[in-house]
């Protein structure tokens, strides 16, 4: 048996340049892949002449069944024609085998060609997926209708299904659009809250910085690291809904002030839930967390050890080192070497002794270095 590869193009010869003009410059639109498979040669020139002669595109052609598998992965068909009675392989074995190879989803025509014209045989090649079923000897005419009907119809599979992802992309693009408009107007949202604390409302900055650094140290991978820096400075919104009063006062809390000072943690993940990117959602486990203590001690659920989301041990640790280092309308900044011993004290009761830990590993929190 004769096994051989024939491709043919029509019209793609490059167009010589016309008086200087860009006409030679336009890239013709690639044709349609004819992948042909008959183990008759005679068939195999008919289709190829067929084909030509209609303008329906290029034409890859073997009388070997054993080579149709590399023919599809070299050329990606847009239409394959197989004979239905080959030997060692048939037509039907074929087309399973290439539709393995298909992309998921990807609508490929598959005619198949015989001239058993048993309903048995044209119900079974339908029935393994063939698209058509074209009766040997082949008729020209019925041949190029089959063909240009199939391969119009990929076209437009394939049309509907760029333009499924071009709205996609632009719905992804807007929501995007969306979340980032949201985040930032949280994130003033705590910046607005912070001022009432922080004369220089940059401790929620300062606090995603430490908070990277820390998870950084931990060997966390990139993308959380990166998630963190975000969303901790989210971490105490809520105090947007604490009164003044509570907030600034300079000497102890009553037990309703206290309770309205914790409240913040149950305010904050509100403002933050329901905003279904990983940042939001990491930032509103924050937000309620990060007051949790690693002995169970802490508001506002309780939680112990690591029941804590590792986002909030790793902003406690955060939160408290900065907030104790910086200057409060109610309190004047610790110095460094009495904010280290507090943490250090805090390692296995208030703070994950892990995250504790990596604080105490950076460079800058020991040397009193700014937090890049």
């Amino acid at each position: 048996m004769h096994s051989f590869t024939d491709e043919w193009e029509h019209g793609t010869a490059a167009s010589p340049a016309l008086g200087g003009g860009i006409d030679h410059l336009v890239e013709p639109a690639p044709l349609p892949v004819v992948l042909a498979v008959d183990d008759e040669d005679v068939v195999l020139r008919l289709l190829r002449r067929t084909l030509d002669r209609a303008g329906l595109g290029l034409v890859v052609a073997t009388s070997d069944p054993r080579e149709a598998r590399a023919l599809f992965r070299l050329h990606s068909p847009d239409l394959v024609l197989l004979d239905f009675h080959m030997p060692g392989r048939d037509g039907l074995q074929v087309m399973e085998e290439l539709r393995a190879l298909a992309r998921p989803g990807e609508y490929l025509p598959m005619v198949v060609m015989s001239g058993d014209l048993t309903p048995t045989a044209r119900r079974g090649a339908l029935a393994r997926g063939a698209s058509e079923f074209i009766a040997k000897p082949l008729d020209p005419v019925e041949v190029v209708l089959r063909v240009r009907g199939m391969l119009e119809t990929r076209a437009l599979h394939r049309a509907v299904h760029d333009r499924n992802k071009l709205l996609e992309a632009l719905v992804a693009e807007r929501t995007g659009e969306l979340e980032r408009a949201r985040i930032e107007v949280l994130e003033r949202l705590a910046r607005a809250a912070e001022f009432r604390d922080d004369a220089t409302g940059e401790h929620t900055r300062r606090v995603g910085r430490l908070a990277a650094s820390i998870a950084r140290e931990m060997g966390l991978d990139a993308r959380t690291v990166a998630m963190l820096r975000r969303a901790a400075p989210l971490h105490d919104v809520g105090k947007i809904a604490v009164p003044d009063a509570v907030l600034r006062k300079p000497g102890a809390l009553t037990p309703e002030e206290r309770r309205s000072m914790q409240d913040h943690t149950v305010v904050g993940a509100r403002l933050l839930a329901g905003g279904g990117s990983p940042l939001l959602t990491m930032a509103e486990r924050i937000a309620r967390c990060h007051h949790e203590r690693w002995d169970g001690g802490g508001y506002p659920d309780g939680l112990a050890g690591e029941a804590i989301p590792m986002e909030a041990r790793v902003v406690a640790v955060a939160d408290v080192f900065d907030a104790l280092t910086s200057d409060r309308p109610y309190r004047p900044a610790w110095p460094r070497e009495r904010v280290l011993a507090e943490i250090i004290a805090g390692r296995g009761h208030h703070f994950d002794p892990a995250v504790a830990d990596a604080l105490l590993a950076l460079p800058e929190v020991m040397q009193g270095a700014p937090i890049a």
